[in-house]
């Protein structure tokens, strides 16, 4: 894990960690509770948090990562942290004005995902504006999304190819095999590629 620059929210700081191999961020517990509630002793809220919702205190070993981190005081040591999940899932159990506008956020974004489970024509419309705002070419945009399909049915047609190959190499022995005879399982390795 490699520190990165400390994150800026409202003026206050929170400590972030970049995973290389998990590629994913962890942010420190603390300065996002410190951040959400004013709060004049952050641990101690987390205590009373925890007290209050009972299924984030039995998740909370697996929510929570100890992280090397900067501490306060300089030194490096393990700091309770959560990924970008995790933390969304802390927050979701803050009852401050100041996290309302996550929740709101995470209701939002949940209700986009269902829509677009139900209609996932929605998704490559967001993807277009998103690039669009991204300040991306309409051609660009075509050209990616055309590469994102190309892609998808190579992988589609390995996967296919794959697994007739794996149902030839097992059955191929039992079709050799005399009628009323019991087929011997056939000891084939598959290597993942």
């Amino acid at each position: 894990m490699s520190d990165k620059d400390i994150q800026l929210f409202e003026n206050k700081k929170v400590r972030t960690v970049w995973s290389e191999e998990k590629e994913e961020w962890y942010f420190s517990i603390v300065d996002v509770i410190d951040v959400l509630t004013d709060s004049k002793d952050p641990k101690q809220y987390i205590k009373k948090m925890r007290t209050r919702d009972k299924e984030l205190n039995l998740k909370w070993g697996t929510i929570c990562t100890p992280v090397e981190m900067t501490a306060l005081d300089g030194k490096r040591r393990k700091i309770q942290a959560a990924d970008t999940a995790g933390i969304l899932r802390i927050i979701q159990s803050i009852p401050s004005p100041k996290a309302e506008p996550f929740k709101l956020w995470l209701a939002q974004v949940g209700k986009e995902r269902i829509d677009e489970t139900i209609d996932p024509e929605i998704t490559i419309e967001r993807a277009l504006e998103t690039y669009l705002k991204k300040g991306y070419s309409r051609e660009w945009i075509n050209q990616r999304l055309q590469a994102i399909q190309v892609r998808k049915e190579l992988t589609d047609e390995w996967r296919t190819a794959v697994s007739k190959k794996v149902l030839n190499m097992l059955y191929s022995p039992m079709k050799s095999q005399k009628r009323g005879q019991v087929c011997q399982p056939v000891n084939t390795k598959i290597s993942k590629a």
